[in-house]
């Protein structure tokens, strides 16, 4: 595998992994080997940062579209996540209520579409 679709797949920031890394092919067999045993730079990556931008925006409770909008371009570290979360600026506010407001919905369109489905069963049972 490619070293940009292992680091998606491991949730790193491709950047800041060793260059060694980054100039390999990965085998399947080394993928399982790295989320089975990481290695230190792995581990704290993870741990510290800097995290990739669905990282980001997971740990920030926000889609990935709303960090664009709160002018988030960059990977954010551990700390600089944690800073924002203590400290939550306006936009960071607006976008975590878009968010959950989207999920919301998204819940109940699927519980909907399951109570129709549910009673075509019923319907098609009798």
């Amino acid at each position: 595998m490619k070293p940009a679709t292992v680091a998606k797949k491991l949730g790193i920031y491709l950047p800041a992994t060793p260059q060694e890394f980054q100039d390999s092919t990965i085998t399947r067999e080394e993928f399982a080997e790295l989320q089975a045993n990481p290695p230190e730079w792995l581990a704290e990556l993870r741990r510290n940062g800097p995290h990739p931008r669905p990282v980001v925006a997971q740990k920030l409770n926000v889609s990935i579209s709303g960090l664009a909008r709160g002018g988030v371009e960059e990977a954010l570290t551990t700390a600089e996540i944690t800073a924002l979360l203590q400290a939550p600026p306006q936009w960071l506010v607006t976008e975590r209520a878009t968010h959950a407001a989207v999920r919301a919905e998204a819940q109940r369109v699927k519980e909907e579409a399951a109570q129709k489905a549910a009673k075509k069963d019923r319907a098609q049972a009798k």
